[in-house]
């Protein structure tokens, strides 16, 4: 066997390897409901994005697994939800609690006016 021989199918194992790698992490994420994403495989497999993008095979099982992961949400993004909910609703219960007290003051200001008023005229009813 040659050297050329020898480093192409050292390659063609390599890249076998490489393969078998990204399936098996894509296929893990999917059971584990971690949604797959380019950025988090290649943070978990070390390779290069455009791996991913270019190999086909590899290509097609990520398309699979996003299929199965249509409709998933991101447990983090239901957190940040039910926190926005809850910052809301206490935003809700500020402004309602604002308008009774604008409300009160509208009466208040309107009770002195007339005691004002009042007073005026007693004032002009003395001269």
């Amino acid at each position: 066997m040659s050297k050329y021989d020898k480093m192409v199918a050292l390659n063609a194992e390599r890249s076998r390897e490489k393969m078998e790698k990204a399936k098996k992490t894509i296929w893990e994420m999917v059971d584990q409901e971690d949604k797959v994403t380019i950025p988090k495989l290649m943070k978990k497999t070390g390779l290069s994005r455009g791996f991913f993008y270019k190999n086909h095979t590899i290509r097609g099982e990520l398309d699979r697994a996003m299929e199965c992961q249509v409709g998933m949400v991101d447990p983090r993004r239901s957190i940040i939800n039910h926190a926005m909910d809850q910052q809301i609703q206490r935003m809700q219960k500020t402004i309602a609690e604002q308008k009774q007290k604008i409300e009160s003051l509208e009466k208040e200001n309107a009770r002195l006016k007339r005691a004002i008023d009042q007073r005026s005229v007693n004032f002009l009813k003395n001269l």
